[in-house]
């Protein structure tokens, strides 16, 4: 029996930036009376506001609930009727103005410059500088077709850590590439999670979309966590209802 289940955000539970649908919302109060949950994403704290957070039934317990932006980066609990920040580990200003720069040098040598953006297409997140190919605000259609199989994204990867030794450059969502410090993936974050929850590591499970070679996701099952890969968040909730069966 597992005591904890971790979940990857875009494209396993919501689809990319959007907020939670019903009936995920409901399989997920489900999961929480017999599992503690976490939700691990590049994402910062206001998207997993809108998406997760916000999107619970009353009746899920969310004192259960570990919530991390920025990939494990930082971490929210729910503790004495609000969201409150355990932790936040940020970049200096000298570290995000050379990833910026690298962003701007890498993306004209690629040359990976689509003919319409939507909103802004270089976030900083304190913790993590996040590009995404589209801008922030993209429709989910042409999101969904810019880059499904990673092609793309792979060529401004490779070019990002010839010009960023030193920081870990992961794909992640549709069309986003994160940045944060040296060593930080999902295993990261969910290291970070058992020293902070006290649950071991054998006793989490972790489910994602990208849990393949380069896939953000992947280093959960390198870390030796039993995975589910799923192949959207209709999936997804297929995974919950059984596993809350299980766990009964």
């Amino acid at each position: 029996m597992k005591q904890l289940v971790a979940f990857d955000l875009d494209g396993t539970l919501a689809e990319s930036k959007q907020p939670l649908q019903e009936p995920m919302g409901e399989a997920l109060a489900d999961l929480l009376g017999v599992a503690h949950v976490a939700v691990i994403s590049g994402g910062d704290w206001p998207q997993f506001q809108k998406q997760v957070a916000s999107r619970l039934p009353a009746r899920a317990d969310l004192s259960k609930l570990w919530l991390m932006p920025t990939t494990g980066t930082k971490l929210y609990t729910y503790r004495d009727g609000q969201w409150t920040s355990v932790y936040a580990e940020l970049f200096d200003d000298e570290t995000k103005a050379k990833i910026l720069k690298a962003f701007d040098e890498s993306l004209e040598a690629t040359g990976f410059t689509p003919e319409q953006t939507w909103g802004e297409r270089i976030e900083d997140r304190g913790s993590q500088i996040t590009f995404s190919a589209l801008g922030q605000e993209a429709p989910i259609k042409e999101k969904e077709h810019w880059d499904p199989k990673f092609e793309k994204r792979k060529v401004i990867q490779a070019d990002l850590k010839q010009r960023l030794p030193g920081l870990s450059i992961n794909m992640g969502g549709a069309t986003s590439i994160d940045i944060t410090r040296e060593g930080v993936d999902k295993a990261y974050g969910l290291k970070k999670l058992r020293d902070e929850s006290g649950i071991p590591l054998d006793s989490m499970m972790f489910i994602g979309d990208a849990i393949f070679p380069g896939g953000n996701d992947y280093p959960a099952k390198e870390l030796g966590l039993d995975t589910v890969r799923v192949r959207d968040p209709e999936e997804t909730i297929s995974v919950v209802t059984a596993i809350v069966a299980c766990q009964k």
